[in-house]
């Protein structure tokens, strides 16, 4: 079956992703705007050859769940897709499918950008009602981030907290960290997806180098196993039909391109992807958030005093430099990262649409919209922290255990 076609009719699958275009840089390792400017997720879109999710699909999940679209859909956070179209059909006939992400645990605590996808996972494994495999690659970054075995292994566990705070169904998910997990099944398709990948199409996708270790040239089919449902005997025995959706942040697609190119070779369904943008950091949209930058982003283990420090101090504002002017000129809401934090975090569409318009205008000041902010993320933080300190080891080591799970589709 010939590759996906992205930009000018070349195969998406085939499609450099680090330095084919001089103006930015998506990677899964590597995130950076064009001369401090913006991510152009247009371009990207263009470049990864995937698709903008439009209002049919969004208005369609409300439909077929019975529920109103989460925030990320109607705000438009997560924005491109492959195949979810096909997913919604597969459902609409009757044809259940499961949902696969993860995280990478690189650092004790998870900032706010970490928390998306897992927020918008919970969504959609409540609204459709399906199974969710959560991967911690805590091989990867014991080979990327130089850490130890068991320093990696530590970090995966600590994550597995977090996302476990998030509200996931422990009858409906399995959390498990490659070290722990890989091998049998699992380890039979990372095999074959590694035969059908050439040393050249890799580089080509991921920008590898001859400075590069191998054990970063052989992670992609590690990344790319639980897309197929036989990873997972002890779950989808005797279901390789079944679809697989992943949500994920859209630096990762380069992992999906190649996997959906070898996906039909091997007997298997497309895993289909809904695709986020970036969470900005504090001091503007230049790229995502760094963990290394720890005033760049805001953590789940930040007090309300660091909070309300860290927006008052570094969230960029597209404010006026007085207030006179303020009012005269009202602020640029496309660079002003406290609206654009609200726009993730405030559900209350009205009391949205009220601050752009205020603080647009100028009606509305600086202080006032950072003040609203920092209520609502303290509010989140806390939230978060108390379901955190409730998750124990045994809950963890529920989640971790491979066993079945009773209500994987009631």
């Amino acid at each position: 079956m010939a590759a996906e076609t992205g930009a000018a009719g070349r195969p998406a699958e085939n499609m450099e992703t680090k330095n084919e275009q001089e103006e930015q840089i998506v990677t899964p390792w590597d995130v950076a705007a064009e001369k401090g400017g913006k991510i152009d997720y247009d371009k990207l879109i263009d470049k990864f050859g995937c698709q903008r999710l439009d209002h049919s699909l969004i208005d369609r999940v409300a439909r077929l769940t019975g529920r109103p679209p989460h925030v990320f859909l109607r705000r438009g956070v997560f924005f491109a897709h492959r195949d979810f179209s096909d997913v919604l059909d597969a459902y609409e006939r009757g044809e259940k499918f499961y949902l696969y992400t993860g995280r990478g645990p690189s650092s004790e605590a998870l900032h706010l950008g970490h928390l998306v996808p897992f927020m918008f996972t919970k969504y959609l494994q409540d609204a459709f009602k399906v199974p969710l495999v959560i991967q911690l690659t805590d091989d990867e970054k014991c080979m990327w981030k130089n850490l130890t075995v068991e320093e990696s292994q530590r970090l995966a566990r600590e994550n597995a907290k977090d996302i476990i705070a998030c509200g996931f169904d422990v009858s409906r998910t399995f959390i498990f960290s490659d070290f722990d997990y890989v091998g049998g099944s699992f380890y039979k398709n990372m095999v074959k997806i590694a035969k059908c990948v050439t040393y050249n199409k890799v580089v080509g996708i991921f920008g590898f180098s001859g400075e590069d270790h191998i054990g970063k040239v052989s992670f992609p089919p590690v990344q790319a196993a639980p897309s197929f449902p036989s990873s997972f005997p002890h779950l989808f025995s005797g279901k390789d039909s079944l679809r697989c959706l992943i949500p994920c942040a859209i630096d990762q697609d380069p992992y999906f391109r190649m996997t959906r190119d070898v996906a039909p070779r091997l007997g298997y369904h497309k895993p289909a992807l809904i695709e986020s943008s970036f969470f900005p950091a504090l001091q503007g949209e230049t790229g995502k958030m760094s963990a290394s930058d720890p005033n760049s982003a805001i953590y789940v283990t930040d007090s309300a005093k660091d909070i309300k420090n860290k927006i008052n101090r570094y969230a960029f504002s597209g404010g006026q430099d007085s207030v006179e002017n303020h009012r005269k000129f009202g602020a640029n809401l496309e660079v002003d990262i406290p609206v654009k934090y609200l726009g993730f975090f405030l559900e209350d569409d009205n009391e949205l649409e009220h601050i752009r318009t205020e603080y647009g205008s100028g009606r509305m000041l600086t202080g006032e919209v950072k003040k609203r902010l920092t209520e609502v993320l303290t509010e989140l933080v806390e939230r978060h922290r108390r379901a955190r300190a409730a998750v124990t080891d045994e809950m963890v080591d529920a989640f971790m255990a491979v066993r079945p799970l009773p209500n994987m589709f009631s």
